[in-house]
């Protein structure tokens, strides 16, 4: 009897041996997503499978290895069984766990049975209470796709455009806008998918800074009007002493800039300020002229500052120098900032580093 006890014993103690020591059954992990592809497009959210791992795409991303990239968020081994068809799409997610740190982009399975998926990073909230950090996710079993390019391939929708600003004045209109890139057809389109969407957040993001969301057409301290003539200049200021005062999304303003903006554009500026606040394209072209031409106060055009990698900080140098940067008026270089970041997020990529002046 006590042998047969003792090699009862040995049994228990050696299954449950087993059991600590060996690797878990290939069963238990999650099913791969379709196979990532390097051409493919992937928006936040949309998952595929490389290297042995399912991976979520935190934000809008192709060509961008998983595991190489800080885009992709990894949820872990998979069977090597993929369900087939399109580039991601599993639906199954790790149930979420508390406590555990996730990322931008994760997705998880509550208790509830629902997805959710993480908005920004977290120490492991609650998906039903933290709403900041967490949003609920509907998965059909294919990728979303990425919105369509716009009139002329502009990487900004008039959905996002919209978006962006809800409480926009009309004469802002995204068709004004769309017709006026014609006159630098380098902006929002140079370089990568990613640096394009950066730069037309960039851009729309101090435009919306300057001109409180798009809704002021003219500078609104009508004090200011009478000082924006250096009548040291050879053609003086025909319109008027009081006609340069700044207009449009960039405020443009003193009766130099209307010259130079436009010689540039082909538009007889100097004698016709008011075409700025009565033309939509017109206002925009202006602003395009400033973005792509000047470096202001700065040491480069915000175009060169977002396309060869110096960071949103850049552009507010650029077109306030140090008024607000080095610690000039931080609050206002912050609200810059919170437009860029959220303005790159409506776009589906993340808005890079130096971001503050």
């Amino acid at each position: 009897m006590r042998q047969r006890v003792l090699a009862l014993l040995t049994a228990m103690v050696s299954a449950l041996a087993l059991a600590i020591f060996l690797p878990a059954s290939s069963a238990s992990a999650a099913t791969c997503a379709a196979g990532w592809s390097a051409s493919a497009v992937y928006t936040g959210g949309t998952t595929a499978s490389y290297n042995g791992h399912n991976w979520s795409a935190k934000w809008w991303t192709q060509g961008e290895t998983p595991g190489a990239a800080d885009v992709w968020a990894d949820q872990g081994s998979c069977d090597g069984t993929s369900p087939g068809g399109g580039n991601g799409g599993s639906c199954d997610y790790p149930a979420w766990a508390a406590g555990r740190a996730y990322v931008t982009g994760d997705i998880v399975k509550y208790t509830d049975g629902r997805l959710y998926r993480a908005e920004h990073d977290n120490p492991g909230y609650d998906p039903v209470v933290s709403t900041w950090y967490w949003e609920p996710y509907t998965c059909t079993g294919t990728p979303p796709t990425d919105p369509p390019p716009s009139q002329g391939g502009f990487v900004v929708s008039q959905s996002q455009f919209n978006q962006m600003f809800p409480s926009r004045n009309s004469f802002y209109s995204y068709g004004g806008l769309t017709a006026a890139l014609s006159a630098y057809p380098g902006f929002a389109n140079t370089g990568s998918d990613t640096v394009k969407r950066q730069e037309a957040a960039a851009f729309l993001a101090n435009v919306s800074h300057e001109t409180g969301g798009l809704v002021h057409i003219v500078e609104q301290n009508t004090a200011n009007y009478p000082h924006y003539c250096d009548a040291t200049q050879s053609y003086g200021c025909p319109a008027g002493q009081a006609a340069y005062y700044g207009r449009g999304p960039i405020q443009l303003s003193w009766n130099f800039n209307y010259k130079a903006a436009g010689d540039a554009l082909g538009i007889d500026l100097l004698r016709n300020p008011n075409l700025v606040q009565n033309d939509s394209a017109v206002a925009w072209k202006t602003a395009l002229w400033y973005w792509n031409t000047q470096s202001g106060p700065g040491t480069m055009t915000p175009h060169n500052a977002m396309v060869n990698g110096r960071g949103f900080g850049e552009t507010i140098r650029s077109i306030n120098g140090s008024i607000e940067c080095n610690g000039g008026n931080p609050g206002q270089v912050q609200s810059r900032i919170n437009s860029y970041q959220s303005f790159t997020q409506i776009l589906g990529t993340t808005p890079g580093s130096n971001l503050s002046c």
